[in-house]
C-alpha cells in the first residue's frame, strides 16, 4: 500500500461523507457536500501525480483510480438529477453516465483483443474531466434554484457531455476495425 493507492481509497470512503452531507436538513449542507467532493477531485489529480512522481504505480492503482473516479461522479449525477428533476441536468447526466458504460465496455473489449492502447485515455478527456467536476462541485454547493451559479453549473455540465460524446466517437473510430470485423462476432 502506497500514498496514491490510500489517496484513492480516501476517494471511495469519501462518497458516503458526501452523500450524507448533501442530504443533512441545514443550509450549510450543499456547501459542505460540495466541499467534500471538491476534496475527493483534488485526490484525483494528486493521486495520479504522485503515483508518477514517486514511481508508485501499482495495478491496484491502475484499476480502482477510474472505478474510484467513475463511482464519484455518477454518485453525484444521480443525487443532483434527483434534486433538480429537470432536463437540463437529467439530459447530460445519462449522456454522462452512459458513455462511461459504453467506453468501459469498450476498452474491456479491446483488451481481451490486445488493442487497449487504441482506446487509451486522450486529452480531450482532460478537458472533460475539469468541466465536469467544476459543474458538479457548483451543482451540489447550491440548491436547486435558477441563478447565476446554477446556469454555470448546467452550462458547465452540458459542455462536459458534448466533450463526453466527442470523445465517445473518437473511442468508437478508432475501435471501428475491430468491431466492423468478422472475426471477432459472438
Amino acid at each position: 500500500m502506497n500514498i496514491p493507492n490510500l489517496l484513492t481509497i480516501l476517494r471511495v470512503l469519501l462518497i458516503p461523507v458526501f452523500i450524507a452531507l448533501f442530504y443533512l436538513p441545514f443550509s450549510w449542507s450543499y456547501w459542505a457536500a460540495s466541499g467534500v467532493f471538491a476534496l475527493a477531485s483534488l485526490t484525483d489529480w494528486l493521486d495520479g501525480y504522485l503515483a508518477r512522481r514517486l514511481g508508485q504505480s501499482t495495478p491496484f492503482g491502475a484499476f480502482l483510480d477510474p472505478v474510484a473516479d467513475k463511482l464519484m461522479v455518477a454518485v453525484a449525477l444521480v443525487l443532483l438529477v434527483e434534486e433538480h428533476a429537470n432536463l437540463w441536468l437529467t439530459l447530460p447526466a445519462a449522456i454522462i453516465i452512459g458513455r462511461e458504460i459504453v467506453v468501459s465496455a469498450l476498452r474491456e473489449w479491446m483488451a481481451e483483443l490486445g488493442a487497449r492502447a487504441q482506446v487509451a485515455v486522450s486529452n480531450l478527456g482532460k478537458w472533460k474531466t475539469t468541466a465536469q467536476m467544476a459543474s458538479l462541485i457548483i451543482l451540489l454547493g447550491n440548491p436547486p434554484r435558477m441563478d447565476f451559479w446554477v446556469g454555470l453549473g448546467y452550462g458547465l455540465l452540458i459542455i462536459a457531455a458534448v466533450l463526453t460524446l466527442w470523445s465517445m466517437v473518437q473511442y468508437l473510430r478508432a475501435a471501428w476495425p475491430h468491431l466492423s470485423s468478422g472475426a471477432h462476432e459472438k
